[in-house]
């Protein structure tokens, strides 16, 4: 199964600080550094690393030019690629001590889509690809909707969550649904992990969904039941990517055939191991990482 990432490309500019700044605070940074992220682009970088057949479809701005080549440094496929003239996508993130972060993200090129350009790249993807998309670029309900008449099966990180996708976006087409709690809530304004996956499967019995519940570990439930992992002990530093890394490695593991429960092991062990790292696409590990860290990595179990 080839998957295509119609996803964001940003310019990550992360600031180190004591704490995250208060309304009308003004805070000197630790350290600054720029990295190469954007949900899409973490993405596809660590189904990559997780040995699946990639490809990546977004708009570049003035600015990125650094993008194209860290994809393509990592073995994503950069065909469907287009420039913009607009800036290029970026995020401004403070990272704590604790290793929190909290972001600010301006869509800039990748607020560019166009329905011809989305008609050009699914056009030769079919029935047995599967599109992966997040919300952070512009047209997410025309690609679905033609992924739908293709026969494109959809996973959707339906991050970040606003009104104008809960109102807009054709839930009921997405095959795979990859949420964490936060916005578990937003989808169905229950907080009880148990309760959160009822009212989706209610709404969306063909769906799948896994639930990312931080600490505790995740969740997988479709109709036929559920699944549950716990965590990995690691020391956090930065939790950027971690949710990305996991998007990518399961996703990756499912194409190459293994099991749900094994599919949540090597994500989960991603994800740790990407929260232990600075940076967001550069946290991600390889798959050879994940599988040596298996070896040695603490198993939390799940926490309900």
């Amino acid at each position: 199964m080839r998957i295509l990432n119609f996803g964001s490309l940003n310019m990550d500019h992360v600031y180190h600080v004591d704490h995250f700044v208060r309304p009308g605070e003004t805070l000197s940074a630790d350290k600054y550094e720029v990295f190469c992220g954007g949900k899409g682009l973490n993405q596809s970088i660590a189904l990559a690393r997780a040995g699946a057949p990639v490809y990546h479809a977004g708009k570049i701005g003035v600015g990125g030019e650094k993008l194209t080549e860290v994809l393509a440094n990592n073995r994503v496929n950069i065909d469907y690629l287009e420039k913009s003239h607009e800036v290029c996508g970026h995020a401004l993130i403070q990272v704590s001590k604790q290793g929190e972060n909290a972001i600010v993200i301006y869509g800039g090129s990748n607020r560019t889509i166009t329905e011809d350009y989305v008609d050009r790249v699914l056009r030769d993807f079919g029935p047995d690809d599967m599109v992966l998309m997040q919300n952070e670029i512009n047209g997410i309900t025309y690609i679905a909707r033609k992924c739908a008449e293709r026969g494109v099966k959809i996973a959707f990180n339906p991050s970040p969550l606003d009104g104008s996708l809960l109102n807009e976006f054709p839930f009921e087409l997405v095959s795979l649904l990859l949420i964490n709690e936060i916005e578990g809530q937003g989808l169905t304004g229950k907080e009880e992990p148990l309760e959160i996956l009822d009212v989706l499967l209610q709404k969306y019995p063909d769906t799948a969904v896994i639930l990312t519940l931080g600490s505790r570990g995740a969740i997988y439930r479709d109709k036929a039941g559920i699944i549950t992992h716990g965590t990995y002990e690691v020391r956090a530093v930065d939790t950027t990517a971690a949710g990305d890394t996991f998007t990518g490695f399961f996703l990756g593991c499912l194409s190459a055939g293994y099991s749900i429960p094994e599919c949540l092991k090597k994500a989960s062990a991603a994800s740790a191991l990407a929260v232990s790292r600075m940076g967001a696409s550069s946290s991600i590990p390889t798959m050879d990482e994940v599988e040596q860290a298996l070896l040695t990595l603490k198993y939390n179990p799940y926490k309900v």
